[in-house]
């Protein structure tokens, strides 16, 4: 089968995440099948046109505002007819692929934007981005759907979308789960803050939280690893140079996949504050490693964490809450212990091979 993939970026964008693993983890087992998958993609500053990525071709047009119509100008002009599936990747806004491609076509979600909108746009530009995708939705509520997650599929269906037509695929994970706990953990109670920083991750709750902790937890200590690129990213920095327990707290920026790793096998406790995700791919990766979670309630961590088996959900989310976690999670080592452990043995479920697997029947299915 010939696969055409639209999508918004490839993993070696520089803004690449989550969505961009899942989606090269798939396409590689699907060339390993035998079928052909091409994507489609936005360019970026120093990137080849066209290259062939572990057997999948991936074609890059236009730029951040321009994949769009280049995109739809690629495909009349090169790739009509070419495929017999086009996914449509909808990653914040689509590529509308049912009003033009010929082939069958399915839909494929890792969330919606919805409130994500004003706290990455503000709130008159966040508000007119609310209402548009409010719209658009809509207008896509009849097609067939692949999404990861519960949260997601609920989200879709309050637009429109048909419950027998979204299909759900398991999560995986890139990352390699430790055969035993035995690694021992950083000297001091460690609170660790993974992913770029945005501001709809809301890393300055993260650091509140740590600094309302340590007052009943004098040696804790708070590591913030992710892109600290604009403006949010220099809010983050004051915020820390500023905070009283300053001397506690590592800014780190963007790290390796190897540090990364480490600081997730090393860390008591990963805490994830966002908006809104999928899934919440750094909870199932932290929980690889032996790490348990505290998160805010919010569609992905819901998904992500079983609240009181391999992790908190807060009960609200505010600061106040996330601390109040921290303090019970490392407060008492029995618990820390336990939910360690259940952490560990969910996460050696999510496999991409599993992953791979739900999205062949999905595809089937549908």
């Amino acid at each position: 089968m010939k696969i055409l993939w639209f999508t918004w970026k490839d993993m070696k964008n520089p803004y690449a995440g989550g969505a961009e693993v899942v989606n090269e983890q798939l396409a590689k087992r699907l060339v390993a099948d035998g079928h052909e998958v091409t994507f489609l993609v936005r360019s970026f500053q120093g990137a080849a046109k066209e290259e062939m990525v572990d057997g999948y071709k991936i074609i890059r047009v236009g730029d951040y505002h321009m994949v769009y119509p280049e995109a739809y100008k690629y495909y009349k002009k090169n790739l009509q007819g070419w495929a017999d599936l086009v996914i449509e990747e909808v990653n914040t806004i689509p590529f509308f692929c049912n009003w033009y491609v010929k082939e069958k076509s399915i839909l494929f979600f890792h969330q919606l934007c919805r409130e994500i909108w004003f706290y990455e746009m503000g709130k008159l530009k966040g508000s007119v981005g609310y209402v548009l995708e409010t719209i658009y939705l809509f207008l896509l509520g009849d097609r067939e759907v692949i999404t990861v997650s519960e949260s997601t599929k609920k989200d879709l269906q309050k637009f429109g979308f048909k419950k027998d037509k979204i299909k759900i695929i398991s999560e995986g994970i890139e990352i390699q789960p430790l055969e035993n706990l035995e690694i021992e953990k950083f000297a001091k109670p460690t609170m660790l803050s993974l992913g770029a920083l945005r501001p709809m991750k809301r890393t300055d709750e993260i650091v509140k939280a740590f600094e309302l902790a340590k007052q009943d937890l004098p040696d804790l200590q708070l590591i913030i690893a992710g892109c600290t690129m604009g403006s949010f990213g220099d809010k983050i920095k004051e915020i820390v140079e500023k905070s009283p327990f300053k001397d506690s707290i590592q800014l780190l920026g963007k790290v390796s996949k190897e540090k990364k790793i480490e600081l997730m096998q090393k860390a008591h406790v990963l805490c994830a504050t966002s908006v809104k995700e999928g899934w919440g791919l750094v909870v199932t990766e932290a929980n690889s490693q032996g790490t348990p979670a505290i998160v805010y309630d919010a569609d992905g961590y819901r998904d992500s964490v079983k609240h009181g088996v391999t992790g908190f959900v807060c009960e609200k989310n505010t600061p106040q809450f996330l601390a109040k976690n921290v303090l019970k999670l490392l407060g008492e080592n029995e618990l820390h212990r336990k939910l360690r452990v259940a952490a560990h043995e969910w996460s050696r479920e999510m496999t991409f091979d599993r992953s791979h697997e739900d999205f062949k029947q999905a595809l089937i299915t549908h």
